[in-house]
């Protein structure tokens, strides 16, 4: 242990002796920590950095700009002229994020309909 660990350490006992973390915000509850373990190591403190900004990181946020341009996607008719654009523009993000190595079945998650025309065809 270096001679800076173990003067932090002391330093950190005598608060506990003193009582000087007794009674702060949050006593007892468990840690909300982030976990970071998927994130290169080489690109958490950066990541972090951003996050406490308020940004994201690049995949999230082409996966965030991914969601709300499919939603956005089912409420315009196929007919708007919005509506192409939007669509091509939700299959570049695709693209981009199926060569991140990430996975966009999110994006094809609506299966409530599905589901639901199954259940009533079966009880009628």
């Amino acid at each position: 242990m270096l001679f800076i660990d173990r003067l932090v350490e002391q330093q950190i006992m005598e608060a506990q002796r003193k009582g000087e973390f007794d009674n702060l915000p949050g006593e007892g509850l468990p840690l909300e920590l982030d976990d970071d373990s998927l994130v290169p190591e080489q690109l958490r403190v950066a990541y972090r950095i951003l996050k406490n900004a308020g940004f994201l990181p690049p995949e999230l946020q082409m996966q965030k700009d991914a969601v709300e341009l499919s939603a956005l996607l089912r409420t315009l008719e196929p007919t708007d002229d919005a509506y192409e654009l939007s669509l091509k523009q939700l299959r570049l993000l695709e693209l981009k994020l199926q060569q991140s190595g990430l996975n966009t079945d999110f994006l094809r998650g609506d299966y409530g309909p599905l589901i639901r025309d199954h259940f009533t065809s079966k009880g009628a």
